[in-house]
């Protein structure tokens, strides 16, 4: 198997619990957090450089601050050099937003 990390966002950490089981390697280490102003602060706990990186975070419950989290978590992996960053969105939030209900003017 190729080097891959699996992390979880704070939406979902028992599908990314049931998913690094399944392919028998650790779930990576990531600490997240809220500023007083409640601006989000993700801290990635393991290297990532060169490594596949899957990041799985769910569309469900906050979606606001859960994409936002899985963006900063996206960025953090990138700037720590990882080979590729995959994002595993089983329910992926604002998806049917762009489709045309009614005509236009």
């Amino acid at each position: 198997m190729p080097n891959i990390k699996v992390f979880s966002g704070s939406s979902h950490p028992d599908l990314a619990s049931r998913i690094v089981d399944r392919l028998g390697i650790d779930l990576g280490k990531v600490v997240t957090k809220k500023f007083s102003n409640l601006e989000t602060c993700v801290e990635i706990g393991e290297s990532v450089r060169g490594e596949d990186v899957y990041i799985v975070q769910s569309g469900s419950g906050e979606i606001n601050d859960n994409l936002m989290e899985l963006l900063i978590m996206i960025n953090a992996c990138k700037i720590a050099s990882a080979s590729r960053v995959t994002a595993v969105i089983p329910c992926f939030p604002y998806a049917r937003q762009d489709k045309k209900d009614k005509s236009r003017c």
